[in-house]
């Protein structure tokens, strides 16, 4: 679905003003019904339960009155610039209707009918004349197939899901946002099942004007709103979305957004399930996480994870501590945070020197931290131990794992171990092991009251530590990223028809850019391709050049280890002949003569440019490697080359870099530098739409040159 925007949208962000369909002044139901259970009946239900303080209107074919508020039987007799009506009627009285309520100056209209984009090639036809009629007529659509949206705040229900009256939320809170009316309203009942503020839950559905987007920019706005919480199966403005994502994060108010569609199966789902085609999931992911966007791969860490920065909007960088009173687990954590790829750091021996002096002589000051059963006679310890570990400059946040206890424990426990936690400035949980086994209602009371997360499963506190612990090192990142300053290269000449330009071409475009690449220089003639061996020295590699042929390998037309003047004629005539006798058609550049590049590891660094999303960078171990594990990395174009070395030892293999059997260690930062002239190119250059260096070889560190790139394809858009 193309996005249609039926009211001019903000010049800057190239969002959608929504505070009129957030904050309605007047709202119209049409299609009212006097049926409390239909979705007529259903929405002013649920206003006039939540004392709505607008002016309501009726409209009702069959009615005069329903609850005691008067009917109008068209859109003719209503008032002028109603802020918003609710569509409670067949999906054939629709296009109509909206065109009548445009007349009269209403500004936007929720639709909940079923059977638009979702619903295969009919019903996407009929989404796309309902986006071209809203368009023309100058109003914002929220859906079809959404549930509406209630605005906690004010309390504002527009929803056909009939909920219980509840006094406007006043603390600050989290806002929901979700292309699903089934999620928006789990997570609702969710947070606010756990005791968290909710501010504003909005459902967007097929989003044929009102998107995303235009909902997260209010929320950004909304000064009641600290953090946001997503639900998106596609993001249709990926470049206003990531601007967003900016402004959130200088705001200070996290994104934790669940984005379905790792999967084959689940991309496919997706486009079934809200008319969204799904876009290139990874090269998403990779852009969002550059934003601090905190991006959750389940329903639960989407939960935790928000429930966690709430509390703690602004994480420091640092490792997890673990705490709890068991050997069994701690040793269940050791495992379980091994598997997460979660950082438990050792303390530093001036931490270890304080928690020493107050455990057991037979307890270990360590990470994670048994403290025996010393909580039982001293329940106030517990607190000071926790609070000496986060001041560790190590500890970036902690959990405590306890168990609930009988009722004189819970006391202890509300009395001495929940103020404590509740004076942590880094982030903090408890987890009350034991599943689903009873809290006295005064110790859950003494945990609402402090605002500390609580768990009931270590497995779920420590995912969310790991989502939390990332979006620091996100939010540090974020201020490391290079600026756009770097001059483009120009292209290597014109653009083939193909877009692909020939080795030799896309070789010396790299090494303008500063990268290495073999000595070398294209021939024509056999005696051009003697003459560059003999300057460059035996023995030499010949390859066939030319754009139609990127892949030379597979006609013959690479020829390696020419050790000298005779074996180099010889291989041109073979050379020659193989790619003649695969592609007859083919007329080749000539062939290009390389000096024989010293064996070393093989990499690979690539890069694409998304049309949506932008540019990434993918950087690997080449062979075995990339083809049997997909061991590679997802970069943003634009990230700082201390950051893309760390991302290189997140590699499964990343020891390898460091040394194995025998075999040096390579210079991990030549790699970062030349990821990161990669990315830099392909932000200074549009044109550009795909970078392949296969392989870039990288030597032992000390080497004179510690990475060369043998094999490269630049490809460009054709005009």
């Amino acid at each position: 679905m193309t996005h249609s925007a039926a009211l001019p949208a903000d010049a800057m962000n190239g969002v959608q003003d929504v505070h009129h369909i957030i904050h309605p002044r007047s709202i119209v139901i049409v299609g009212a019904s006097a049926d409390p259970r239909s979705f007529g009946g259903f929405v002013q239900g649920n206003l006039e339960r939540f004392s709505y303080p607008g002016d309501l209107h009726l409209i009702s074919r069959s009615s005069e009155e329903i609850n005691g508020r008067p009917c109008v039987k068209t859109v003719d007799e209503l008032p002028q610039g109603i802020d918003l009506a609710v569509l409670a009627i067949p999906e054939s009285g629709v296009l109509d209707t909206v065109r009548e309520l445009a007349a009269r100056h209403c500004k936007a209209a929720v639709l909940f009918a079923s059977g638009y984009a979702e619903a295969g090639e009919e019903g996407q036809h009929k989404q796309a004349e309902l986006a071209r009629v809203a368009q023309e007529v100058g109003i914002l659509l929220v859906g079809p197939n959404c549930m509406g949206f209630t605005n906690l705040a004010a309390g504002i229900p527009v929803t056909f899901e009939p909920l219980v009256a509840r006094e406007p939320e006043t603390r600050p809170g989290v806002g929901v946002v979700a292309q699903s009316g089934f999620m928006a309203a789990t997570l609702r009942d969710a947070y606010l099942g756990r005791g968290v503020p909710v501010t504003t839950v909005f459902s967007t559905g097929n989003e044929v004007s009102v998107c995303v987007e235009d909902v997260l920019a209010a929320l950004i706005s909304d000064a009641q709103t600290r953090v946001i919480t997503l639900y998106a199966e596609q993001i249709r403005r990926p470049q206003v979305f990531l601007k967003l994502a900016a402004q959130a994060r200088a705001a200070g108010k996290p994104l934790v957004l669940l984005m379905p569609g790792r999967s084959v199966r689940a991309r496919e789902a997706a486009q079934s399930h809200t008319g969204a085609l799904a876009g290139d999931h990874a090269t998403a992911t990779a852009l969002l996480l550059r934003e601090a966007v905190v991006m959750v791969e389940s329903l639960d860490e989407l939960l935790d994870t928000t429930v966690v920065l709430l509390r703690y909007p602004h994480p420091p960088v640092g490792g997890t501590a673990f705490m709890t009173g068991s050997g069994a687990m701690k040793n269940i954590a050791l495992d379980f945070a091994d598997d997460l790829g979660l950082d438990l750091p050792e303390l530093t021996t001036d931490t270890v020197r304080q928690l020493s002096a107050m455990l057991p002589a037979y307890a270990v000051a360590e990470n994670p931290l048994d403290y025996t059963t010393i909580g039982i006679r001293q329940p106030g310890r517990i607190g000071e131990l926790l609070l000496t570990m986060l001041d560790d400059e190590r500890i970036g946040n902690i959990v405590l794992a306890i168990p609930v206890g009988p009722t004189m424990a819970q006391r202890d426990k509300a009395d001495h171990i929940i103020p404590a936690i509740g004076k942590a400035t880094k982030p903090a949980v408890l987890v009350l092991t034991g599943d689903s086994s009873p809290v006295e209602p005064f110790f859950l009371e003494a945990i609402l009251q402090s605002g500390v997360p609580l768990f009931r499963s270590a497995d779920r506190a420590l995912r969310a530590m790991r989502r939390v612990a990332l979006y620091g090192e996100a939010l540090q990142r974020a201020t490391r990223a290079q600026a756009s300053t770097i001059q483009a290269i120009p292209l290597p000449g014109a653009v083939p028809p193909n877009g692909i330009f020939a080795e030799y071409q896309g070789k010396a475009w790299l090494a303008k850019a500063g990268l290495a690449v073999p000595h070398g220089a294209l021939a024509q003639t056999v005696d051009q391709a003697v003459s560059v061996a003999h300057r460059i020295g035996f023995p030499v590699v010949l390859k066939a050049q030319a754009s139609e042929l990127p892949h030379k390998s597979d006609v013959g037309g690479v020829l390696v280890g020419l050790a000298d003047e005779a074996a180099l004629r010889a291989g041109w005539e073979k050379l020659f002949a193989s790619v003649k006798h695969h592609r007859p058609e083919l007329v080749l550049d000539g062939a290009l003569v390389e000096a024989m590049g010293p064996r070393g590891l093989e990499l690979v660094v690539g890069a694409k440019r998304d049309e949506e999303w932008g540019p990434v960078v993918l950087v690997g171990l080449g062979g075995i490697w990339i083809e049997a594990l997909k061991d590679v990395r997802l970069i943003p174009a634009d990230m700082a080359e201390e950051d893309i070395a760390v991302e290189l030892t997140r590699l499964k293999a990343a020891v390898v870099l460091q040394g194995i059997r025998g075999a040096a260690a390579v210079d991990v930062k030549a790699i970062a530098r030349v990821v990161a002239q990669v990315g830099a190119q392909m932000r200074a250059n549009p044109n550009i739409t795909e970078i392949d260096i296969n392989p870039l070889v990288a030597y032992p560190l000390g080497s004179a040159t510690p990475v060369l790139a043998l094999d490269a394809l630049v490809v460009a858009r054709v005009k």
